[in-house]
């Protein structure tokens, strides 16, 4: 424990801390999160790619075995510290175990407007109010993986920065440029019309169209929304869009998980272009 960045925990109510405190309460942690300006990254490959993303940590947290593993990371920023303790202490300050090994507290960073993420983009995905962090982490993955250029988040979609989210799209989150809409759903899909795309609900309509009968070659930029997990696009996003599409089904079965729905998609638009 020479180094000087680090720091050996004594007292979990030193206020050093704050930013781990409580991190198992999902809303408290959605809330204050923003409110701080931080997000949480969990993992070495997580941490990483954040960094490599331009991310700055604000402090770490690990116990003493994990030191030699992660000091690739942590010597890259010398003047932030590492706060060290015992593992029942870290699960009594955190509320879990920490099994992945090291926590960083990273700098939120600040979103770029709507225009600036569609500026280059020709295929994108709308998440209209996607609740579930595990869904949106999974969304995202299956976008880095499949082609999508970027990621539109409605107001009341869950964080994409939020610890599970991170930790399930495996870092990709921060690969692929995203950012909040202001208002949903007329004025982002005004927003997503004057950079020139269409846009498709996946929804189970009557007009809906199936996915393999939907013109989405390369010369036509495309705009997917994919809604919530319970009750799916809302009727003004249906009568919003320029299309409704559907992916087929076999055995009686209607549709599938959102998540699982988004890479059917992506793939069949990256088909196309590729």
């Amino acid at each position: 424990m020479e180094n000087p960045q680090l720091r050996r925990i004594t007292d979990l109510a030193d206020p050093a801390l704050d930013d781990y405190l409580r991190m198992t309460d999902v809303k408290l942690r959605s809330r204050v999160e923003v409110e701080r300006g931080l997000f949480m990254a969990e993992s070495y490959e997580v941490i990483s790619r954040a960094m490599d993303a331009g991310m700055a940590p604000r402090s770490f947290l690990m116990s003493e075995k994990w030191l030699a593993k992660f000091a690739p990371l942590y010597e890259r920023f010398p003047d932030v510290p590492v706060f060290v303790g015992e593992e029942g202490l870290l699960e009594e300050l955190t509320g879990f175990h920490l099994h992945r090994g090291a926590l960083a507290a990273m700098q939120r960073p600040e979103l770029p407007t709507v225009r600036e993420v569609l500026r280059t983009a020709r295929t994108v995905a709308v998440l209209e109010d996607i609740v579930d962090h595990t869904n949106v982490g999974a969304m995202f993955r299956s976008a880095a993986a499949l082609g999508v250029d970027a990621v539109l988040a409605t107001p009341q979609c869950a964080d994409p920065l939020y610890r599970r989210s991170i930790r399930v799209s495996m870092g990709t989150v921060f690969q692929v440029p995203w950012t909040r809409l202001p208002a949903w759903p007329h004025e982002g899909v005004n927003l997503l019309h004057e950079a020139g795309f269409d846009v498709l609900a996946l929804a189970l309509s009557e007009e809906a169209v199936a996915l393999d009968q939907v013109d989405l070659r390369s010369e036509r930029k495309v705009a997917f929304v994919l809604g919530t997990e319970g009750h799916g696009l809302t009727p003004a996003t249906l009568r919003a869009v320029d299309q409704h599409v559907v992916i087929p089904m076999a055995q009686g079965v209607d549709s599938l998980n959102v998540a699982a729905a988004s890479a059917v998609v992506f793939w069949q638009r990256r088909a196309l272009v590729s």
